[in-house]
């Protein structure tokens, strides 16, 4: 089988595509053929190395963290109740273990969630690390209530979309910063209002929220003006600090694998509360061009083996 692989830390130049033996699933393990995988900007970090620390990968690496695709073999002791050969699946991979762009992957069976019906399988791809981040910042560390007036920093993302739609779902007010390009889009999405890219606003922009959910590499100190007294601000890209003073709280995060919580996004985009932006769809065999920063928006990488033309079920 195919898999992109690096065998040291680099620029997008280490990548190659090259034949390997398909992996054998061990015990609680399940073998997926992969529909595609999803590139995050985080691939790029660990390919340079600048992650080891946090999460050590083993050389040669397979990246990509998210997988949508079908069940191909069981490991030993995966209960047929939880899973079977066949069965349509999204997950989100930890980012030390080898990753979904490749024909075949193994992952463990608990973080197996069945894909949305409502949407191709390769597109599902798109919806577990960007979903995760949301839910996770958004109610884990942010503590959002209906009502309260949320900051959603580069919103024109695919996490930005996300976050977007699920505080509108929860019943808060959502104030969308992005590039004016995205701006019908993220009305269309629930946000009350779309103002400009963060670093261009003004300190009297926008009147005072309670939480700021930072997706932007934007230093969290120039975002607490937009912050009321007693408010909080998660970053997903740059430290985050309480501030004494102002009773404010900070936290960075980074999301977590929780397939409870990836089975509630499924059926929340299957339910039509939210919806998938997709940029490019490309090979697998183009995998440094979405490295290199040369694909558009959430972009898919489509093994040549792929049953990605799957139509969506009825």
């Amino acid at each position: 089988m195919k898999a992109a692989r690096y065998h040291r830390f680099g620029d997008p130049d280490v990548l190659v595509v090259e034949e390997v033996e398909r992996p054998v699933p061990g015990a609680g393990e399940v073998l997926i053929q992969v529909a595609a995988a999803a590139f995050n900007p985080v691939d790029s970090h660990i390919r340079q190395g600048a992650l080891q620390a946090f999460f050590p990968v083993v050389l040669p690496h397979t990246p990509c963290i998210d997988v949508s695709g079908t069940v191909a073999e069981l490991g030993d002791g995966v209960s047929l109740d939880r899973v079977a050969v066949g069965d349509e699946i999204v997950a989100y991979l930890p980012l030390d273990r080898p990753g979904a762009a490749a024909e075949y992957i193994v992952v463990p069976a608990e973080l197996l969630v069945s894909a949305p019906t409502t949407v191709p399988l390769a597109d599902a791809a798109a919806l577990p690390s960007s979903g995760l981040t949301a839910v996770q910042t958004l109610f884990e560390h942010g503590g959002l209530q209906a009502g309260q007036r949320v900051l959603v920093t580069a919103a024109g993302g695919s996490v930005g979309g996300l976050t977007t739609q699920l505080a509108v779902a929860a019943g808060a007010v959502v104030v969308a910063s992005a590039s004016p390009r995205h701006a019908d889009r993220l009305r269309a999405q629930g946000a009350r209002e779309v103002v400009g890219r963060t670093d261009d606003l003004a300190p009297d922009a926008i009147e005072p929220v309670d939480l700021i959910v930072n997706l932007a590499p934007v230093p969290t100190p120039e975002l607490a003006v937009f912050l009321r007294p007693g408010g909080t601000i998660i970053s997903v890209t740059t430290p985050a600090a309480d501030d004494p003073e102002r009773g404010t709280r900070g936290a960075r995060i980074n999301a977590h694998p929780d397939s409870a919580q990836l089975a509630r996004l499924v059926a929340d985009l299957d339910a039509g509360r939210i919806s998938l932006d997709i940029g490019d769809r490309v090979p697998l065999a183009d995998i440094a061009r979405a490295h290199r920063g040369e694909t558009r928006g959430k972009t898919l990488l489509i093994p040549s083996e792929s049953p990605s033309s799957k139509a969506v079920k009825s």
